[in-house]
């Protein structure tokens, strides 16, 4: 499936209006309550992350999720491990936002919190982390691009419906998935999360840009990166809003194969 019709024009990342990003509207629609397609993508997550470190133990590690926007539980997911967890955003509103979030973020995260607590690491943490989450997370306005100086610094990350919505360009997709991965140390394990097939998405009175992505072109993206990388799809077509037809899910480890395969290309800030 390809919308792009001849002639298209592109909207890239820098064209959206990301400082005008509503977080509280986007929450209202999509996390007030849990719905099943997130709850399926925590329980692969919080096994994923689960099993490595129960084969490869480690604690005090750095974690990152890039493009966290209006979203908590991806920086719940790496609670467990991480004694520091980078919160990186390019919206000013978004990191509004996270800022109010960190001293005691908001009830409707409990539920997430619980779902993932259906693991031990988790629940030893009890069923209120918010000191946790206080302590351990950093939030930082920046650009996923501008990764490219801090090649090999977190060891475990997520990156959920970011890539893939926030530009209608494919090149522009797939070189914000190899930031992400470039950004993570040989051998972390990730989770990144995607749209597949999104038009694109409304959020208040604005408009903001996704690309056309299936499971086969995620998965493209990042193998590369990632010598074992397992994606699923799941969900079904218009759930949350009109205009996608499922989310899509890859997990795995950074390769430490390929750190030093090629270097960053030049993107377009």
């Amino acid at each position: 499936m390809d919308s792009r019709s001849p002639g298209h024009v592109d909207q890239l990342n820098a064209d959206a209006p990301w400082d005008y990003f509503d977080p509280r509207t986007y929450i209202e629609h999509n996390y007030r309550s849990m719905v099943a397609e997130d709850e399926e993508i925590i329980a692969v997550v919080r096994s994923h992350f689960s099993d490595h470190f129960r084969r490869n133990p480690a604690d005090r590690i750095q974690g990152i999720d890039v493009g966290a926007g209006a979203n908590l539980y991806p920086a719940l997911a790496m609670l467990p491990w991480c004694e520091e967890i980078t919160l990186l955003d390019r919206s000013a509103a978004n990191v509004s936002y996270l800022e109010a979030q960190v001293d005691r973020y908001d009830p409707n995260w409990d539920q997430f919190w619980d779902a993932l607590c259906r693991s031990g690491p988790y629940a030893a943490l009890g069923s209120d982390p918010r000191t946790r989450f206080r302590r351990a997370v950093r939030i930082e306005k920046g650009n996923l691009f501008d990764l490219v100086r801090r090649e090999g610094k977190w060891s475990m990350g997520t990156m959920f419906f970011v890539a893939e919505s926030m530009t209608t360009s494919r090149k522009e997709f797939r070189s914000a998935v190899e930031c992400f991965m470039r950004a993570l140390a040989p051998g972390a394990p990730f989770a990144a999360a995607f749209m597949e097939h999104s038009m694109g998405y409304a959020v208040g009175q604005n408009q903001f840009p996704a690309c056309d992505v299936s499971e086969s072109q995620v998965r493209d993206s990042i193998v590369g990166f990632a010598g074992n990388v397992e994606t699923c799809r799941m969900g079904q077509p218009n759930v949350l809003r009109e205009g996608y037809t499922g989310m899509i899910l890859a997990c795995g480890l950074r390769d430490p194969d390929t750190v030093e395969s090629r270097p960053f290309g030049r993107h377009h800030l």
